[in-house]
């Protein structure tokens, strides 16, 4: 799935591969999105044959960038959104799908947000990590560096698995 939809963002920033480092604005901004985050990123730099080191930093600082600003704001945005007919269900499906995976960041907290964040599984990543850090009150400082530190283990694994590192070690 998530290779799926790293092809079509690929396809409709097509037009920046022909910039000046149109590639790396690409994978910069899939690193942006929730679902595909770095993840999706570190696929999508395999994919156009970027160095791996230069194309972690990259998708690292796309996917760090929203932390501080969900933390900050997603709650009054879904509150917002809440009040009006055509965004209540989505700032309430986002709100069930958080709910479902808090149990996981409540019990441990900083190690459980880490883990959430760090673990690249469907469904976890900064973003998500995010909202239920702010739906459970999370202090926002050990919040952000939880999920930093989430998106260094997520980058560390997807590097093993978009570059085929691993293939190396295991025969």
């Amino acid at each position: 799935m998530t290779e799926n939809l790293v092809s079509s963002f690929m396809e409709m920033l097509s037009g920046l591969l022909s910039l000046p480092f149109g590639r790396e604005l690409t994978i910069f901004i899939i690193s942006l999105f929730p679902i595909l985050e770095l993840r999706g990123g570190l696929i999508a730099a395999s994919l156009l044959k970027l160095p791996p080191i230069k194309s972690f930093i990259i998708c690292f600082i796309g996917n760090i960038v929203p932390i501080p600003f969900i933390l900050a704001f997603i709650s009054p945005i879904f509150a917002w959104m809440k009040k009006t007919k055509i965004f209540k269900p989505i700032a309430e499906f986002f709100e069930r799908k958080a709910e479902n995976k808090k149990d996981s960041i409540v019990k441990a907290e900083f190690i459980g947000l880490l883990l959430f964040v760090g673990i690249p599984l469907p469904g976890t990543g900064a973003w998500t990590g995010c909202l239920i850090a702010s739906m459970i009150g999370m202090n926002k400082r050990k919040a952000v560096l939880a999920a930093v530190l989430g998106v260094v283990l997520a980058g560390c694994i997807m590097l093993l698995f978009s570059y085929g590192i691993l293939g190396q070690f295991i025969s």
